[in-house]
């Protein structure tokens, strides 16, 4: 059999196929989307399935939307299409299974207006911008129905990023309600909102540790008074440049606050490994152009940083399934030179 088919039939059943690979904790790599951009796909808590949100104007999907995917599934025919769980209505991000595997939450613009909200140029001044925008609120959908439930946030401004704690008490989201773009903690029906960080720059990308006390994040911290007045004058603008974040923790309640990475660049998308004790995230560091984000890990202490992948020139989202034995990540390895951004899944071997 020619080398071609064998990779055709490969890529086919779900699978990434390269001789060269050099990613020793990832086993058995599946893709389960194929097409569009789709990204930050999370586990349900029985390891079943997946929320993710994708764009794929081939399928007339404009901005981003909320689509829950069966990961067996997904894994054995690359025909499967993932189930809207969202209103298919204006803009929506960052979705999170609630523990009863019911009910997802995300942000979403759908109140303000059912057309996809316009980001503007997100490349002005030539840095890479991200639109904050302010009709962002979060809401709970049943899974089953698509019918939204309970929303969360009803405050003018950006409230979107959330997550939900593994014990299923707890969602931290980012918001700009401060007139700065911090951390907040609820309690999973809304109830008693705190206030986590409080520090100039971005806060955001928040996820909890395995026992729900603590908090893994991405943050920029402006300090000289060029970067500040930038910093300011782009979220007067409801915008803010990704560039420069670090990875950092604190308790739930914002107590021992501690800056993990020391890098330089982009260091974002974090998330603990199931041992508490370390955390993966995604950077662009070591990239001599700046578009090439690899996964890394790193000890909990800032210790004994690990590279993770090493295929194509975007990896991000990466979450452990409740059971450690999963990883699942975005990728736009095999997407044959095109833009796509898919899912894929893989055994984590230690």
């Amino acid at each position: 059999m020619k080398k071609s088919t064998i990779l055709f039939l490969a890529i086919c059943l779900g699978y990434s196929v390269n001789a060269q690979r050099n990613e020793p904790h990832l086993q058995n790599i599946k893709q389960l989307t194929f097409g569009g951009d789709n990204a930050e796909a999370y586990f349900s808590h029985n390891n079943k399935f997946l929320t993710c949100q994708i764009t794929n104007a081939k399928k007339g999907i404009s901005c981003d939307q909320i689509f829950a995917i069966d990961i067996k599934k997904a894994s054995n025919d690359s025909l499967y299409s993932p189930r809207l769980i969202s209103t298919g209505k204006g803009r929506t991000t960052c979705s999170y299974f609630l523990k009863d595997g019911k009910h997802v939450l995300y942000a979403s613009t759908h109140e303000a207006n059912s057309a996809c909200p316009d980001a503007g140029d997100l490349r002005k001044g030539g840095k890479y911008l991200w639109p904050l925008f302010p009709s962002f609120d979060i809401y709970v959908t049943d899974i089953t129905t698509g019918i939204i439930t309970r929303k969360l946030t009803d405050t003018l401004g950006y409230d979107a990023e959330a997550t939900v704690s593994p014990d299923g008490k707890m969602i931290v989201f980012t918001s700009d309600r401060s007139g700065d773009l911090e951390l907040y903690t609820m309690d999973i029906n809304g109830g008693n909102l705190h206030q986590v960080t409080s520090g100039l720059g971005y806060d955001g990308g928040a996820f909890f540790s395995p026992d729900s006390k603590k908090l893994v994040f991405r943050a920029s911290r402006p300090t000289d008074e060029k970067d500040i007045k930038e910093y300011k004058e782009l979220l007067a603008q409801h915008l803010v440049a990704p560039t420069n974040m670090e990875i950092y923790t604190c308790n739930v309640d914002g107590s021992e606050l501690k800056q993990i990475t020391h890098l330089g660049k982009a260091n974002w998308a974090p998330f603990f490994h199931p041992d508490g004790k370390r955390i993966l995230f995604s950077s662009n560091h070591a990239s001599k152009k700046g578009w090439d984000f690899q996964l890394y890990m790193i000890n909990a202490d800032g210790t004994g940083l690990e590279q993770i992948t090493s295929e194509s020139y975007f990896n991000a989202f990466p979450m452990f399934s409740p059971d450690g034995k999963k990883l699942v990540w975005s990728s736009n390895r095999n997407n044959h030179g095109g833009h796509d951004t898919n899912i894929f899944i893989a055994d984590w071997k230690e």
